[in-house]
């Protein structure tokens, strides 16, 4: 999931002006970091030794100028945020502001492209600072660079398993139940007697041990793992969803 699933991501930046205080190969790896919001699978990898195959780039453009909004209005270049968009026009560079620029058919056959989030930051600016750029993306796996891997981060635990060697009951269950941190413990009543029992099988268990630190419950309780049971955590960037990645990764 982190290093295999092909993603589409800016690979090259032809910088033709770039004045603000970001030099242009910062600026670069700002933009190569941009999740663009395209499905890998419509791509081929890169091969050609021209920028013009459209089953291999995507091409964006971007064009920002700041300006007074006021022109006889003094320079200002420290100002707060909240005033920025009061006394400048294009204070901000932002992530929405890349213009896609389909190459062939690309617009009749993969309908809309366009960064995932259009409020990433790239650059700030003050009048007269410029940022014009074209860039070109390419299809690729994160195993080859971390702007190509489409989650934020992705995990597995296997789950807890929780049993009773003998039955835990009266104020030993309520002790249990205060003992452990995340509530795996709750209180049933079976018959007349008061007895702990384990809540949703124990899912929110973290094993930090606390109940079988207590004397008095460690030859009571097994605190072990399901070897054939995982619980995976996917963050997507939101290039696609996190059960599709899911659903990649296994194939």
């Amino acid at each position: 999931m982190i290093s295999e699933i092909p993603t589409i991501a800016i690979e090259k930046v032809i910088m033709w002006q770039n004045t603000s205080i970001i030099p242009d190969e910062n600026l670069s790896h700002r933009l190569g970091l941009i999740p663009i919001k395209a499905d890998a699978q419509n791509f081929d990898y890169f091969s050609s030794s021209k920028e013009t195959e459209e089953s291999e780039i995507l091409h964006f453009k971007l064009h920002k100028v700041c300006t007074k909004k006021d022109p006889s209005a003094p320079t200002v270049f420290n100002c707060s945020l909240a005033d920025e968009d009061k006394l400048f026009n294009n204070a901000n560079v932002y992530s929405g502001d890349l213009e896609w620029h389909p190459v062939g058919n690309q617009e009749k056959n993969l309908g809309t492209i366009r960064p995932v989030h259009d409020d990433i930051l790239i650059a700030k600016l003050r009048p007269g600072q410029e940022i014009e750029l074209e860039v070109t993306c390419h299809k690729g796996i994160g195993k080859t660079h971390t702007k190509w891997s489409p989650v934020c981060t992705a995990y597995y635990r296997l789950l807890p398993d929780i049993t009773f060697t003998e039955k835990i009951k009266g104020s030993d269950a309520k002790e249990l139940k205060k003992l452990c941190p995340v509530g795996v413990f709750d209180i049933e009543d079976i018959g007349k007697e008061k007895v702990a029992t384990v809540v949703n099988e124990g899912v929110s268990c973290t094993t930090c041990r606390e109940c079988i630190r207590h004397e008095k419950f460690a030859n009571k309780i097994n605190l072990g793992k399901k070897l054939n049971v995982y619980e995976f955590h996917v963050e997507s960037v939101g290039i696609y969803k996190p059960e599709e990645i899911v659903r990649r990764a296994i194939q």
